[in-house]
């Protein structure tokens, strides 16, 4: 009786990802086209969409200040920014920027700073682990 109620649980579980997965584009393209056609509006206001060298594009929070955009990304696709980093364009308030990004994972006081400002409603009690990683835009204009 364990062994199917066990099964059972595994396979909702795999099929809430799977659905997940699957609708993440659609969701990302609606988050996309109402960013582009509406950059006043609120939901232009506190998110971005940036675009990598091969052609993906997310929709991620971020705050400007002065030729640095700071972004939180919670998938593993920050990892593209390991290192030395990487060219990205990004498009938000309604104008399309080039920059190069750059993944900060070493200075917490910095991290935990910034944070503070980009995601200023991130409840006290989670791990850092599980508040993404800070990317750093330096803007090429």
């Amino acid at each position: 009786m364990w062994k199917k109620i066990a099964l059972g649980v595994a396979v909702v579980i795999l099929a809430l990802f799977v659905y997940a997965y699957y609708n993440r584009g659609e969701t990302n393209a609606r988050v996309a086209n109402e960013i582009r056609t509406n950059p006043d509006g609120e939901l232009a206001q506190k998110t971005m969409l940036v675009s990598l060298a091969d052609g993906r594009e997310f929709p991620v929070n971020y705050l400007v200040e002065d030729n640095l955009v700071f972004m939180g990304i919670d998938g593993r696709w920050w990892r593209e920014f390991e290192g030395d980093g990487a060219p990205v364009d990004v498009f938000f308030r309604g104008t399309k920027h080039t920059g190069h990004a750059r993944a900060e994972l070493d200075d917490q006081a910095y991290i935990d700073d910034v944070f503070s400002r980009l995601r200023p409603t991130v409840p006290e009690w989670l791990p850092d682990w599980l508040n993404g990683k800070l990317v750093v835009i330096t803007l090429d204009d």
